[in-house]
């Protein structure tokens, strides 16, 4: 085995290591919400204690021990003296922390395997089509980055032998230009699914900051699995509180109002941007509305018929996640659960704190839809 293949097989199983202590620490990474903020464009970030290779490490000499220096037979053995903590600053180093760098399709599958998630199946029909090369056969020319080795060399020995040139005690085969073969390729379109995520949240004044933060690492793992899924994703926020709005992201998770609350102006707004930008036909729509479950009496009859006539029908999955709220009343999750039963494509949700968070995503996640 070359060093290169050592390097690689010890860099493999670093990797399982690695895989090994994320999974058996999901759910507290997931909980602490420690990912998110070192997410970078296609990596995340994550601390992890040191792994140390084992390796012999040797002391000061004369520093005594076991065996060394002066003593009497049956003698005790003397702890080391703790220090007072009143020392100087020392110039050793201490215990660090590792961060190593995984992929996010590397976080969707661990997600994956550790929740037992089926894989989604896309229903939408593409809007995006992609052009890739693909190699359909051989030619005479073409770049040495595309020679065929095989083909040249087998068409150099036939070459050799039929013209007697071929020497089997010393079996040395020497390609000309006649020789070479290429290969050769076309442009071949391949339509790619795509999916939107919509994504709604009760920004009144019953929702504290924790709620935003647990809807916040929510959707970082929701998108994490969708997007393992598909080519092309694009995602919508709204918030809500008497009225709706389309805001970006930063706004989404930092934006809090004053006023009541009114979530069928957030399932309105929902609707009309499916129906003008992401027709189902094409798209493979998500939904998931967070909220503390607080809202106008008289307008709980308005969303639901909102959900069940026009969202539903035309959603690949709607999630309904309640966030525990010391100022929210709660009821409209016994509303919208009344759906579950009647529809595949529902699922709702409690989430009370973040402990609960994971098991949240599980529920979300786990229809394969």
């Amino acid at each position: 085995m070359n060093v290169g293949q050592k390097i690689e097989r010890d860099h493999q199983r670093f990797k399982r290591i690695v895989r090994g202590k994320v999974k058996n620490n999901l759910g507290k990474y997931i909980s602490r919400g420690e990912m998110i903020g070192k997410k970078g464009k296609d990596l995340v970030s994550i601390p992890l204690p040191t792994i140390d290779a084992p390796q012999f490490r040797y002391g000061n000499k004369g520093s005594g021990g076991v065996g060394q220096g002066d003593g009497q037979p049956g003698q005790p053995l003397t702890a080391p003296q703790q220090g007072d903590g009143k020392g100087q600053a020392g110039d050793q180093p201490g215990g660090h922390i590792l961060e190593v760098e995984l992929t996010m399709e590397e976080m969707a599958s661990i997600l994956g395997e550790e929740l037992a998630l089926p894989r989604i199946e896309p229903r939408g029909k593409k809007n995006i089509v992609t052009t890739r090369d693909k190699y359909t056969g051989i030619r005479q020319t073409g770049p040495e980055s595309l020679r065929h080795f095989k083909r040249t060399f087998k068409k150099a020995l036939k070459r050799q032998i039929s013209s007697g040139s071929y020497d089997p005690a010393e079996p040395i085969v020497v390609p000309i230009r006649p020789d070479k073969q290429y290969r050769s390729w076309k442009e071949v379109q391949q339509p790619q699914s795509v999916a939107c995520i919509i994504y709604m949240m009760d920004v009144s004044g019953s929702m504290t900051d924790e709620q935003k933060e647990i809807v916040r690492i929510e959707a970082f793992w929701i998108d994490t699995w969708i997007k393992a899924h598909y080519k092309g994703v694009e995602t919508v926020y709204i918030i809500h509180d008497a009225a709706a709005k389309e805001v970006d992201e930063n706004t989404f998770y930092h934006t809090r109002e004053s006023g009541g609350t009114k979530i069928s102006s957030a399932y309105v707004l929902a609707d009309k941007i499916i129906t003008s930008r992401y027709p189902p036909d094409q798209w493979n729509v998500y939904g998931f509305h967070f909220s503390d479950g607080d809202n106008w009496g008289d307008d709980i009859p308005h969303c639901i018929e909102i959900l069940q006539e026009k969202l539903l029908p035309r959603m690949n999955l709607f999630g309904y996640g309640q966030v525990e709220s010391p100022y929210g009343s709660g009821e409209f999750y016994e509303y919208v659960h009344e759906l579950v039963g009647d529809r595949e494509n529902i699922v709702c949700s409690r989430i009370p704190d973040r402990d609960a968070i994971l098991g949240s995503i599980k529920e979300f996640l786990g229809t394969g839809r």
